[in-house]
């Protein structure tokens, strides 16, 4: 491992803001003519935008590498917690580890458990040799050596909880065996039926965002006025592991050319450094390339692996023999095999109050709060004793709308 840091040793800082946003979608762009501006008790504001530091969040930072020399990967991952279960989150297509910042700051709290949030190849900060092989099991293996690296090859007990992408990685790296010590599974709003349907317009919804942004505030904005996230306070440290600072020439401002060194500062110091970014573009003249952010990951170019990520999901999901929650969305989300599968009883499931996909964005607290009482009830983690009551209530309402759901 290298490079491992406390959250005392960031802090979080601010990027200025400009409400110049470069993309080739009308639609996108036009979000931008609406005034900046909400009413708060009468007086007029300007919303913050500005992206907050991981360490807001996560305990502890670290770089774990796998292999050496030429074969030497490097994957990003956050870390909370010292003692109980340990949580290994896996996110969506797209996002980053920084994508769980808020949830797991709420299940800390709830629970005594230890949280491990990666980047996934491709994703984030993650630096790896085959970047654009995005299957499943390659993936699927990423997780396992990530966890043997940082716990050794016997790790505590593993809860596995994805989103999207992440679930069915998840969901694989329980069904195949590849660590021993899994007794929980947690899928986030992934059905196979759903993901299938919805495959072929991906092409289109991936078109149809801006290309760039000129600043990182405005990254966060677009995500919260488009609702990829609906969550203020996630999307400002979540929207910092999707785009990254690049360089454009003068005059062709559509087009990053090139990104900037993840590395700005010896010991791999993240990219948004946001002193640094603003030194930099202050003391740049109109002679220089200027800089905006764009998509960390081309998740077009990943197509192949689409069907891959999804296929068999469902039938595979009820095989894992450990305890196993579903947190959906909606309950439209639901296949046949998984209607069948929750009527015997072969998993939890609980319907989250109206949210957006990224479900534990949205609403972090509810999905903390489901994922604390699977625990408690499988007697996988203690509540902490100021949330013990919190947690026994939500566990029965959580079952009354489930059998609600399930019904209607």
């Amino acid at each position: 491992m290298a490079s491992e840091r406390s959250s005392a040793e960031s802090r979080s800082s601010h990027l200025s803001s400009d409400p110049t946003i470069i993309g080739t979608d009308a639609a996108a762009n036009s979000m931008w003519e609406e005034s900046f501006v909400t009413e708060n008790h009468g007086v007029s504001t300007k919303r913050d935008y500005s992206p907050v530091s991981w360490s807001e969040y996560f305990e502890m930072m670290d770089d774990v590498v796998i292999g050496s020399g030429e074969t030497k990967d490097v994957f990003r991952v956050y870390k909370s917690g010292q003692d109980g279960p340990l949580l290994v989150l896996l996110h969506g297509g797209g996002h980053s580890a920084l994508s769980w910042a808020v949830f797991t700051a709420a299940m800390t709290s709830r629970v005594t458990c230890r949280v491990l949030a990666m980047d996934l190849r491709g994703h984030g900060v993650t630096q790896v040799r085959h970047a654009d092989d995005l299957s499943t099991q390659t993936m699927s293996r990423d997780v396992a050596n990530v966890v043997r690296a940082t716990y050794g090859e016997i790790p505590p007990p593993i809860i596995l909880v994805g989103h999207n992408v992440g679930g069915a990685i998840a969901v694989h790296a329980a069904g195949g065996a590849l660590l021993p010590s899994v007794v929980g599974l947690v899928a986030i709003d992934v059905v196979e039926g759903s993901a299938m349907d919805v495959l072929h317009s991906m092409q289109n919804f991936l078109r149809g965002r801006p290309k760039s942004f000129k600043s990182i505030d405005h990254a966060i904005e677009w995500s919260v006025k488009s609702g990829q996230i609906r969550n203020l306070e996630s999307a400002k440290v979540s929207m910092v592991g999707q785009v990254r600072r690049c360089e454009v020439e003068e005059g062709d401002s559509a087009e990053p050319v090139s990104p900037v060194t993840e590395s700005v500062a010896e010991g791999h110091e993240e990219f948004y450094d946001l002193n640094y970014v603003t030194d930099k573009a202050e003391s740049s003249t109109s002679a220089e390339p200027c800089s905006v952010y764009s998509w960390r990951i081309d998740l077009s170019k990943a197509e192949k692996y689409w069907d891959g990520w999804f296929r068999g999901i469902s039938n595979l999901f009820l095989s894992c023999n450990v305890p196993k929650l579903l947190l959906l969305a909606g309950i439209d989300r639901l296949d046949r095999d998984l209607t069948i599968g929750q009527m015997q009883g072969k998993f939890m499931m609980q319907v989250l109050p109206p949210c957006g996909h990224a479900v534990h964005e949205d609403i972090p607290d509810k999905v903390a709060d489901a994922l604390a009482s699977f625990m408690i009830r499988h007697k996988f983690a203690e509540a902490r004793s100021e949330n013990k009551r919190n947690c026994m209530s939500f566990s029965l309402s959580q079952f009354l709308v489930s059998v609600h759901a399930v019904k209607t």
